[in-house]
Formats: structure tokens, sequence, C-alpha cells
């Protein structure tokens, strides 16, 4: 098995694959790329068990009898080939003891690989699927919007930790929460003929994220899904990941349906005002105060144990009874951090509920935008001075 490729070419296939390699695991070979070849392309696979990549590239084959497939050390490989310049290396891999040798130029370097029969088989997606094509710009939205939202690993509530997506006739809802902060992410160009609903898992819809926005065009992506896993295809590129079981929140009944207090800002200037309190907060509750009247909006924060104190004013839009609010500085910016308004809605309708934060979209009424976004963030208890 010899095949002749280009040394960045590679590198950047094999970068994308190592997002899905899992280090110091209990099965060595899952440390490894999968490397088949035939009929002048190289097909290349990483998997954790749960999550799959593929990707493919053009290379120029040499000796092709014999052995197709070897399993290559991921680490030592990327490595390796990262420090070199736009080369063409040779790859030569000994059928008999699976050693794999890279030459270029004056340089030559082997590698002990492994026999591939023990690789894990790719998954299929065989029963009762379902078939979608979604632009990969809908895509890298949906899992942006989302993603931050999700829980860490709980194993109590693992189905919190994921992406929670929704299809049907008339679009998709996609949500993430940890029971701080809540995001409700809908389109309108993301449909399905039969309605169903399903958890993605954070790690491969992020690694899928950054593959897409390599990309140079606005690209179809094909999903496909049934109970159990979900696949995605587009290029040269292949991911596959197991679903998260169990069931999803009431998140709907987690979202206030009365807001009476509408407070409007813009975007950045709260986000910097929001950042540059939040530094004398409490670094244990990263607690700031809101105090909003018809138009002017006081952020206010402070530190007891450490004497430290900040307030900010900031001009603002307000319709309803004046009122102080309490929040975390870090959940709030990160929510807002996330968007890409010039300025932003939030509702409220008391001290002790939830705020819900709208972007103000610049689009035209005639151009209406395929998205629909809610933000939600749990306030913190103000103590009374």
């Amino acid at each position: 098995m010899k095949f002749i490729v280009n040394s960045q070419l590679i590198y950047r296939h094999l970068q994308a694959l190592n997002g899905v390699i899992t280090n110091n695991n209990t099965v060595p070979i899952i440390s490894c790329y999968l490397f088949h070849l035939e009929e002048g392309k190289l097909t290349l696979r990483a998997t954790d068990l749960s999550t799959t990549l593929i990707t493919q590239i053009d290379v120029e084959t040499g000796d092709v009898a014999g052995l197709k497939e070897v399993a290559v050390p991921s680490k030592l490989l990327l490595d390796t080939i990262k420090l070199w310049d736009d080369v063409p290396l040779t790859f030569d891999i000994d059928e008999n003891n699976f050693n794999i040798t890279i030459s270029s130029g004056e340089g030559r370097f082997t590698l002990a690989g492994m026999n591939a029969e023990t690789f894990p088989a790719m998954p299929s997606a065989t029963k009762q699927v379902s078939k979608i094509s979604v632009t990969a710009s809908a895509l890298i939205a949906a899992i942006t919007r989302t993603s931050f939202a999700t829980n860490v690993e709980d194993e109590l509530r693992p189905a919190m930790s994921g992406i929670f997506c929704e299809i049907g006739p008339e679009g998709a809802c996609f949500v993430a929460t940890d029971a701080h902060k809540l995001v409700r992410y809908k389109r309108k160009d993301v449909v399905s003929d039969e309605p169903s609903s399903f958890i993605l898992p954070k790690k491969p819809v992020v690694m899928l994220k950054n593959i897409l926005a390599a990309c140079k065009e606005d690209i179809p992506v094909t999903v496909e899904y049934n109970a159990s896993n979900i696949f995605f295809s587009f290029d040269n590129f292949f991911v596959a990941c197991r679903l998260i079981d169990g069931k999803y929140p009431n998140y709907s009944a987690a979202i206030p349906q009365v807001n009476p207090n509408k407070l409007t800002l813009d975007r950045l200037s709260f986000l910097n005002c929001l950042r540059r309190v939040s530094l004398f907060a409490n670094k244990s509750t990263n607690q700031v105060r809101l105090s909003i009247n018809a138009k002017d909006l006081t952020i206010s924060a402070e530190d007891l144990e450490l004497s430290n104190e900040a307030r900010e004013h900031m001009p603002c839009e307000y319709e309803g009874e004046p009122m102080e609010i309490g929040f975390n500085a870090k959940f709030l910016a990160e929510m807002v951090s996330n968007l890409s308004c010039t300025n932003i809605l939030i509702e409220m309708s008391h001290p002790s509920r939830a705020g819900i934060i709208f972007p103000i979209n610049d689009t035209d009424e005639e151009n209406e935008s395929p998205e629909d976004l809610l933000m939600l963030v749990m306030p913190v208890f103000l103590a009374n001075n």
C-alpha cells in the first residue's frame, strides 16, 4: 500500500478528524486514524465509539496490491505532518508488520501502525431513516446560537447536555438549557414532511460546525436520522453520531408569557458596560443589579468582602414600572455576546421571574428573517440594602 499526497491537504483533513479522537482511552485502536486506499482515493476515519467522522481526499497511488487498510497513531502522525511545509509526502505501508514510512526529500520517518481489522465498524442508517437537506449556514447558526447554553456533562440529567431539536413541516426548533439560561432558536427554512424530535450531543455538532465554517461556500448538508443515530454528509465529509437517549424537559413552561416591562438597549454598549461593572462583582455569584426607569439604566455590582464597588449609567428605552432586578453577569454577557444585532429587547415581569432577551433584527419587513430567537436568563436574589 503506497500513495503520495500533499502535506497541507492531508493535515487539514487529519486536523478535522482529531476533534473526534479521545486520547488515553482503554481501547488503543480508537486513538488511531483508519486509512483506506482504493482507486486513487484515500478515505480517513476516526471514532470515539459514539461519534464517527469520515473524510476523503484524492491521492496519487503507487502500489495498491494487497493491504488496503491500516490504523495510524493519530498524535504522532499529526504532530509530524504539521511541521512540514507545502510538500508532497510519500506513504509506504508494510503489509506484514503495518509500519508506515513517510518520505519527503531527504527525510524518512517510520511509525508503528496497527491491523485495521479491529477498528470499530461504521454505523449505518438502515432503520426507518428520515432525510432532509439543510444549508450549511442554517446549521452553523443553529449550533452557534444554542450550544453555549447546554449543561455540562451531568449523569443525572444527560438530556440537558445536548441540543433538543424538533423538526416538522412548518420549520425547526432548536433548544438548549442548563436551568440557569435557555435558548430557543427557530428556523422556517429547515423543514421535514414528518414531525420528529431528538437530542443532539454537543461535542460532535460543535465539531461539525467548525468543519462547515471552514468551507468556502454555503453548501447543502444532507441530514439523515432515526431513533438512535444521526448522519450528516456534505462535500467530502461524513459525520455519524449517537443521539442522546432521554426525555427533554418541558422548556415552554419555563418561559413567562406575560412580560409588561420592556427594556430596549444598544447591544454592544450594554455588553461593554456589563463587562466593566462585573469586574467588581463578587466572584462566587457574579451578581449585577439592573436599576431601570423610563430613560436610564444603572448597572451596579459590589463585593463586600473586598470593598469593591462599581456603578455605571447608560441611556435606554423602557416601558413599564421602575424596577430593580439581579442577574448573573457571566450568563447575561454570554447570551448577549452570542447575538449579532444592533439592539436588543429585554422583557421582564417581576424581579423574581426570568428575563427574556430578543434580538431586534435590522431586516426589512419585505425580507422577513427565517430566524426566530429567544433567550431566557434566570434572575438572582437581590438582598435589601
